[in-house]
């Protein structure tokens, strides 16, 4: 669906894209992630045909972005983070001007603003002006456009900026729903939205693409260490040098106290190591009733951080 080869961007001396290569497959959510600055927009810039590469390719279901650019563009709806609406338009005149920009068929345009309306849930506000919307339904208004003219690719940059945790709510819900009929690119800050809505994930550092790969494939890759959290009745500084005196555990920190007469450790141990049993032995021969243990899952945060770390390059 989507191919990116060798692609590179320069602005002066300035490398922003470096040799970037990937493929996103059709029907696929992906999270395209990255620092400030590490290259991600100029990529979609690149993508929407917004901006031109200095060299490399990119093509949209096999149509090239520099060669066939207008063919590109009827396969990709785009929502940058500030969503392109025009304030002084109601709902419905902007998504008509839309529609008429796309070159959608005249017979087919209301049918198309109804379904794009009533996907994103703003059927009610179509008469309403849009500079009287809440921030919610003016991201809303932004998806709709990017839904005109039925294309199969949406690229959606920081779709929840600035909203409250109910609108964060609906809107991923609905990109979720939106994945079930298009490819979806997603690039978000929020790493824990983009792990709860995408497939697979791909980081860009400094230009050049660091990891791509499904979240349980980027954890075991990275992932040189196994944590657990312990809740120890009665814990002390005794139980924690007893953790650490343990064949295989490399830290423990205390947490603090979460309930009456109880300590929170968390212990890192080695990824191979199973540990379990040795710590409930050692902590049972102190008295020390163990209440809780549980595993610590590597989040995409620290996937994020660690392969964008100065000391990852």
């Amino acid at each position: 669906m989507i191919k990116v080869e060798n692609l590179t961007k320069r602005y002066g001396s300035k490398l922003a894209v470096n040799d970037v290569t990937f493929q996103i497959n059709e029907g696929e959510v992906v999270g395209f992630l990255g620092r400030n600055g590490a290259g991600k927009t100029t990529t979609m810039n690149i993508l929407t045909g917004y901006i031109s590469s200095t060299s490399g390719s990119a093509s949209v279901n096999g149509f090239d972005i520099l060669k066939e650019p207008l063919e590109v563009k009827k396969r990709i709806g785009y929502l940058p983070e500030q969503p392109p609406v025009y304030m002084d338009m109601t709902v419905n005149e902007y998504l008509t001007f839309v529609s008429n920009i796309k070159n959608v068929p005249a017979k087919q345009r209301k049918a198309q603003i109804e379904a794009a309306c009533e996907r994103v849930g703003i059927t009610e506000m179509r008469k309403r002006l849009i500079k009287n919307l809440s921030k919610g339904y003016k991201q809303r208004v932004g998806f709709a456009q990017a839904l005109i003219g039925n294309p199969e690719v949406l690229i959606l940059d920081e779709p929840t900026v600035g909203l409250d945790p109910r609108q964060i709510i609906e809107i991923r819900q609905l990109i979720k729903d939106l994945g079930k009929q298009h490819t979806v690119i997603l690039s978000s800050h929020i790493l824990h939205e983009v792990a709860d809505v995408c497939e697979r994930v791909i980081i860009i550092d400094q230009g050049k693409i660091v990891a791509q790969d499904t979240l349980a494939n980027l954890a075991s890759s990275v992932n040189e260490i196994a944590r657990l959290s312990l809740r120890v009745q009665g814990g002390d500084a005794s139980v924690r040098k007893a953790l650490h005196d343990l064949h295989g555990i490399k830290y423990v920190e205390a947490l603090g106290v979460k309930e009456p007469d109880t300590q929170d450790y968390l212990v890192e141990c080695e990824a191979h190591a199973d540990v379990r049993a040795d710590i409930f032995r050692v902590l049972a021969s102190m008295n020390r009733p163990l209440l809780l243990m549980r595993p610590m899952d590597v989040t995409l945060e620290d996937i994020f951080l660690q392969l964008t770390s100065e000391e990852a390059h």
